[in-house]
């Protein structure tokens, strides 16, 4: 007496789970990957704003007399790129400097950082008292604070219920004394 197999195809439709079940993790590493390289990329942002901060607050450090005039307050950074005389091998006054200091940094906003925006304020300036070319040599050299805010737009992440991405607006706030 002869048994006749009735489980034909049963070996094929296994594999076909095992392929559907493998693609669904596979599907699922790559949106890991997806969401790994803009969380790398938002911490890159992140620390071209600590850079930027720190280069403008050096370049201010250097020209106590420019911070103490007022010539590097201002809402309205990146400036527009104009020349300001003041570059290598030429002498400038504190103001002339702190011009080119301006357009210089506003030049690395607009390279490092995508839609940038920045403002400078520092107390204390035009203050009556105040005489940097006398006072120059006291330390600290300058006696006020100043606060630096730079915005920039980051690619949000997405919100799993909606699956929606748009651009967030991200800010960095400092106070310093340079």
């Amino acid at each position: 007496m002869q048994v006749l197999s009735r489980q034909r195809g049963v070996s094929l439709i296994e594999v076909m789970m095992a392929v559907l079940i493998f693609s669904i993790g596979l599907l699922g590493l790559a949106s890991l990957m997806v969401m790994a390289t803009r969380s790398n990329h938002a911490a890159y942002l992140r620390t071209q704003v600590v850079f930027l901060a720190n280069n403008m607050a050096s370049r201010m450090s250097a020209n106590p007399a420019g911070v103490w005039n007022g010539s590097y307050n201002s809402n309205a950074y990146p400036v527009a790129a104009a020349s300001a005389g003041c570059g290598s091998g030429s002498a400038c006054g504190s103001a002339a400097l702190a011009t080119h200091d301006q357009q210089m940094w506003s030049s690395q906003l607009r390279v490092f950082l995508p839609s940038p925006k920045a403002a400078i304020s520092c107390t204390g300036v035009g203050a009556v008292g105040y005489n940097p070319t006398s006072q120059i040599n006291y330390r600290p050299p300058y006696g006020g604070t100043c606060q630096m805010t730079i915005e920039w737009t980051e690619t949000a992440t997405g919100n799993q219920a909606t699956q929606t991405a748009g651009a967030i607006t991200q800010n960095f706030t400092w106070s310093f004394q340079p």
